[in-house]
């Protein structure tokens, strides 16, 4: 075997891109306590099961502490965080919302939850990011906080935001863009109807699906990872599988916003690789590897590094998702 064929797919196949295929399919956001405590409770509980982290977990300032509790609320986050259990044989994904850089709550936020356990978190999110000065304030608190390495999400939830969303993605501490749906239509003034806010109508008023495909874009261009936003309809499953089925597959998101339990699973489902392409990409992988990455023939089609990308992504995804491996590429995810 060549030196070439010996190294790791993903650093032979992805180099730069390899940091956008390492975020959890699906981002559950809880803010109230026993929703917290819940979802972190239902993230320790899979992850034993299927040896990963199926989806992270961000616990939510902006929506989940109460006006004039926000103090209170960062250090009820900050509890729970310390009492994570840090020998768990798959180590927790926990993030955190913090308030918009421009909220009188922002600095406190970040100095109190990065500041006290920012070396346990995976990301902070920044809601309502409408340029990339916005991005430069969180990333100087992060780092004031203690932080320097914390990967930043950045929300976009304005018009304006959508037309910047290329240069805030091209920043380097933004690991992932999330759309918000129900600001973005609520900027527009009464332009935009209500219906679309539903889970069929985000997908078909214009201005929506321009947002998305622009925001999901601007990510790829910049190897980041594109998050679809919620489905306000909790508790209908089908209709949160095939809006993530359809994030996907029409738009190009490889992420979804979950913020009930109900939600997590339908999630995984719809951005989880069917059996037959799993068998498939592991066949074109162990064939290639065994080829040092040269060009094979497979099944009457020629595959080269560009298809060998492709076919890897699916495999992570796959373990990403819970799939269990076939054998000859089980041993890259070890």
């Amino acid at each position: 075997m060549t030196a070439t064929a010996a190294r790791h797919p993903r650093e032979v196949l992805l180099g730069p891109q390899a940091a956008a295929a390492a975020l959890p399919v699906c981002d559950h956001y809880a803010g109230v306590e026993a929703r917290m405590r819940k979802s972190l409770a239902l993230q320790a509980e899979l992850a034993a099961r299927h040896g990963v982290c199926l989806f992270d977990v961000t616990l939510d300032c902006e929506d989940g502490a109460p006006v004039g509790g926000e103090a209170e609320h960062a250090a009820l986050i900050v509890e729970l965080v310390r009492g994570l259990d840090g020998a768990a044989p798959v180590r927790p994904r926990v993030g955190v919302r913090v308030h918009p850089v421009d909220h009188p709550a922002f600095e406190a936020d970040v100095a109190t939850i990065v500041g006290a356990v920012g070396a346990r978190l995976t990301h902070v999110m920044i809601p309502k990011v409408e340029s990339v000065a916005d991005v430069e304030r969180a990333a100087a608190a992060v780092d004031a906080a203690g932080a320097p390495a914390l990967p930043l999400h950045a929300l976009i939830e304005s018009p304006a935001a959508v037309h910047r969303a290329f240069d805030i993605a091209a920043h380097p501490r933004v690991a992932s863009l999330s759309f918000g749906l129900m600001d973005f239509v609520s900027a527009h003034g009464g332009a935009i109807p209500a219906s679309a806010m539903t889970v069929q109508g985000q997908f078909e008023h214009p201005l929506v699906r321009r947002a998305k495909l622009e925001i999901a874009s601007a990510a790829h261009a910049h190897g980041k990872v594109p998050s679809h936003c919620v489905v306000t309809e909790f508790r209908d499953r089908d209709a949160v599988r095939q809006a993530a089925a359809r994030a996907a597959r029409e738009f190009g998101y490889t992420r979804m916003w979950s913020i009930h339990p109900d939600q997590i699973e339908p999630i995984l489902q719809a951005l989880r690789p069917d059996a037959a392409q799993v068998e498939q990409a592991a066949a074109i992988i162990a064939a290639a590897q065994a080829a040092g990455w040269a060009p094979i023939a497979h099944q009457g089609h020629l595959h080269d590094r560009a298809s060998y990308r492709y076919f890897w992504q699916v495999l992570e995804r796959a373990h990403a998702t819970g799939v269990a491996l076939p054998e000859p590429v089980r041993g890259h995810f070890s």
